[in-house]
């Protein structure tokens, strides 16, 4: 049977079950349990990969853009679209995840390509993009966070 009707079928059948019975069933079958760990790890890659594509779909930023910000080749890139983002690379993509998150939430979409590439006094004359080569992850993260920290824009 193709490959892909073997995902339809699964897709539908998985699509009838309750996620937590999803999970039950699969942790009562006795599965081993090296296989439930890499399972649960190709989730986390893929979901990660997807994460990653919509973040560089909203800052409007190429593969290229995001090997220079891994620091990795572009062909890397490529291949964590395929198989899925690394596990050493989850807290950078949850943390400009996070980020992108406050962007989209306080912005209108169209408009968050040019506010992370448009210099900030607050950044150093830096943009986002800038700050995200330069510094890292967590600090774009806290960057946006006092971006749209309102409460405290009277004090």
């Amino acid at each position: 049977m193709p490959t892909k009707s073997i995902a339809s079928i699964l897709i539908a059948e998985a699509a009838q079950i309750d996620p937590k019975q999803a999970a039950d069933l699969l942790v009562s079958t006795n599965q081993e349990q090296a296989w439930l760990d890499a399972f649960a790890e190709q989730l986390d890659r893929q979901r990660n990969a997807e994460a990653l594509r919509r973040i560089l779909s909203i800052w409007d930023l190429s593969q290229s853009d995001a090997a220079r910000i891994f620091g990795v080749s572009r062909q890397a890139i490529s291949k964590w679209f395929d198989t899925g983002v690394p596990a050493d690379r989850a807290v950078s993509i949850a943390d400009l995840g996070a980020a992108t998150d406050l962007l989209v939430r306080h912005l209108k979409r169209d408009r968050v390509p040019g506010v992370v590439r448009r210099p900030a006094s607050r950044l150093g004359n830096r943009s986002l993009v800038d700050l995200l080569m330069q510094q890292g992850f967590a600090e774009v993260l806290e960057a946006c966070r006092a971006m749209f920290a309102f409460s405290e824009a009277n004090h």
